[in-house]
C-alpha cells in the first residue's frame, strides 16, 4: 500500500489494457478465465506485452473467476483455482520485469444484478442473495490472495449493491482488507448513471466506507465520452481518480475502430486538466494504446489528494449531504413506518406495495431526502417484509431516488435493510442498553456493510439526562452522556463513537 500510495504522489500510474481484446487477437474464445490452465504461456505473453509497453499496473486474467459467473460455464467450483492460476501468472511478469509493476486481482461484477429484478412479474425475485454473491467474491479473493496480487480491483461496476458485497467479503478476510482496493465504474449512458440508475457521487457513497485508493470509470465509453463524468468524479472524490475506456464506440460489427493516438490524445487532455491518477484502457485496446497512453501523459503531474470532506454524505439514486456543522435540518420521511402509519401498516398487511410505494413517493414530493423504513410490528414478520419492500423501492426510481433509513429494534430486520439498498443507509438504532461489547459488534458490521448510524443515548443502566459540561478531547473519538440511573458513588455514561 505505502509503496503504491508513493508512487502515486509521484506520477500518473498506467493500468494495462484489454484481455479479451488481446485473446482474440491470439485466436480464443470462450471461458477466459479457463485459459489461465489451459493457455498459461498465452495469459503470460500478454501481460509481458503490456508491461514492455509501460503498465506500472497488470490486472489479472480473473474478471469472471467468481462461482456465480463460472457457473454459466459449469465451471463453477473451479473459479478458485482459475483465480488463483490468474494470478501467479500475471505474478510472474511483474516479478521479471526489472521495475516495479503492481498486480491488481481484476474483479468483475457477475452478470447478475441484486438490486435489478429479473422477473417482471414478481419484482422481490433475484436469482442470489447479498450472502451467496459475498461468498462467491469470498472464493475468488482467496485465489487471487493465494495467486499473489499486490491489489484488488473491482471493476465495470454497475451495481452498487454487488460492489458492497464485494467489499463485504474484502472486510472479511484480513489479508484482503489489508490491500489497496481500486474500483471502476461503468455508466451506462452519457449521463453517467449506472445501469440501476445510481449517479456516480451516489455510487461513491455507497462504497466509500471501502477507503479506496482509487475510484474511477472503465468501459462503457471512449475516452473523449467518458471525460466530462471524470471531471464530475475529480470534482468530489476524496482518493485518486482512474479512467480507463474502450477505444471508443463499437462498430456496427462490434469492434473498436479508435487508434491509439486517439485514445492517448483524450486521456492526455484530462491529466493536463488534473483529473487523473491512474489511466490505461479496457474493451479494444491494446499494447499500442497503452504506449501511447504512457508515452502521452508522461511528466504531467498527477491529480493533487483534495482534503477529506468531514460532512456526512448518503445516497440513494442520488447522493445526500447532511451539513449538520451549519445546523441544517434535513428533511426524513417518517410515513413508511408501520408504527407511524396506520394506512402504511395496512397496505403492507395486504400485501398493497405499489399503493405504499406512492405514499414513498409522496413524502419525497414534499421535500424528504431520506425516508424512515420500519416493518416493526406483531402481525408482520418485519424481516421479511424489509426485504420485500426495499426490493420493491428499488424498481421505482421515484422512491429509490432517496437515501433509506433503515429502522427496527431486531437486529435482522436491520441486517435485511442494509444487504437489499444499492446506496449508503442510515441505521437507526443502535445503543449500549446491551453492553458495549454488543454495540462494537453491530457497529463494526454495519460499518462493513457501508451504512452510516443512529446511536442513542441508552447505556445497560438506562437513558442519558444530562451532558457534560466540559467537552471531550478533540483526539477523543467518543462522546459521554450521563445515565439517568448512576450507581451509588459513581457515575455510568453512555460511549458512542
Amino acid at each position: 500500500m505505502e509503496r503504491l500510495e508513493q508512487a502515486l504522489a509521484g506520477r500518473i500510474l498506467i493500468l494495462d489494457g484489454a484481455m479479451g481484446t488481446m485473446l482474440q487477437r491470439y485466436g480464443l474464445s470462450g471461458n477466459s478465465e479457463a485459459f489461465n490452465l489451459s493457455k498459461p504461456e498465452t495469459i503470460r505473453d500478454i501481460h509481458r506485452a503490456y508491461i514492455e509497453a509501460g503498465a506500472d499496473i497488470i490486472s489479472t486474467n480473473t474478471f469472471s473467476a467468481n462461482s456465480i459467473s463460472q457457473a454459466e460455464y459449469g465451471c463453477g467450483a473451479q473459479a478458485r483455482e482459475f483465480a488463483r492460476a490468474g494470478a501467479q501468472l500475471a505474478r510472474a511478469e511483474a516479478d521479471a520485469a526489472g521495475r516495479p509493476v503492481w498486480v491488481a486481482g481484476s474483479m468483475g461484477p457477475t452478470g447478475k444484478s441484486l438490486t435489478l429484478a429479473q422477473d417482471l412479474s414478481d419484482p422481490t425475485f433475484r436469482p442470489y442473495s447479498f450472502d451467496q454473491m459475498a461468498e462467491a467474491y469470498a472464493e475468488q479473493i482467496r485465489g487471487l490472495l493465494e495467486g499473489g496480487v499486490d491489489a484488488l480491483l473491482l471493476e465495470t461496476c454497475f451495481d452498487a449493491l454487488n460492489a458492497k458485497a464485494a467489499i463485504y467479503a474484502i472486510s472479511g478476510i484480513p489479508e484482503a482488507a489489508a490491500l489497496p482496493l481500486l474500483i471502476s465504474v461503468s455508466a451506462s449512458d452519457r449521463s453517467g448513471r449506472t445501469l440501476t440508475g445510481q449517479t456516480l457521487e451516489a455510487f461513491y457513497r455507497s462504497v466509500q466506507h471501502a477507503r479506496p485508493l482509487s475510484f474511477g470509470l472503465n468501459c462503457s465509453l471512449g475516452a473523449e465520452e467518458l471525460a466530462p463524468l471524470v471531471a464530475d468524479v475529480a470534482s468530489w472524490a476524496g482518493c485518486a481518480v482512474s479512467c480507463h475506456p474502450n477505444a471508443g464506440l463499437p462498430n456496427e460489427m462490434g469492434a473498436y475502430d479508435e487508434t491509439p493516438e486517439q485514445t492517448a490524445a483524450a486521456l492526455r487532455r484530462m491529466a493536463q486538466e488534473g483529473l487523473v491518477n491512474i489511466v490505461g484502457g479496457c474493451c479494444g485496446t491494446t499494447p499500442e494504446h497503452i504506449r501511447a497512453i504512457a508515452a502521452a501523459v508522461h511528466g504531467i503531474p498527477p491529480r493533487p489528494r483534495p482534503e477529506q470532506d468531514r460532512r456526512l454524505s448518503v445516497s440513494g439514486l442520488e447522493s445526500v449531504t447532511l451539513d449538520m456543522r451549519n445546523s441544517r435540518f434535513t428533511n426524513i420521511g417518517e410515513r413508511t413506518n408501520v408504527a407511524g402509519s396506520r394506512k402504511f401498516a395496512k397496505l403492507i398487511a395486504a400485501g398493497d406495495y405499489d399503493t405504499a410505494l406512492q405514499i414513498a413517493a409522496g413524502q419525497i414530493e414534499n421535500g424528504a431526502s431520506i425516508i424512515d423504513v420500519n416493518m416493526d410490528d406483531a402481525m408482520l414478520d418485519s424481516t421479511a417484509e424489509m426485504e420485500r419492500f426495499l426490493r420493491q423501492i428499488a424498481g421505482d426510481p421515484a422512491v429509490a431516488r432517496a437515501a433509506l433509513m433503515i429502522d427496527s429494534s431486531h437486529w435482522e430486520t436491520l441486517l435485511a435493510g442494509l444487504k437489499n439498498a444499492q446506496g449508503r443507509c442510515i441505521v437507526n438504532s443502535i445503543s449500549l442498553k446491551e453492553g458495549e461489547e454488543g454495540f462494537l459488534a453491530k457497529a463494526r458490521e454495519i460499518h462493513r456493510l457501508g451504512a452510516a448510524v443512529v446511536v442513542m443515548a441508552f447505556d445497560e443502566e438506562g437513558q442519558a439526562t444530562t451532558y457534560p459540561s466540559a467537552p471531550a478531547s478533540r483526539s477523543t473519538p467518543a462522546t459521554a452522556w450521563t445515565s439517568s440511573r448512576p450507581s451509588a458513588g459513581s457515575s455510568s455514561t453512555c460511549r458512542a463513537r
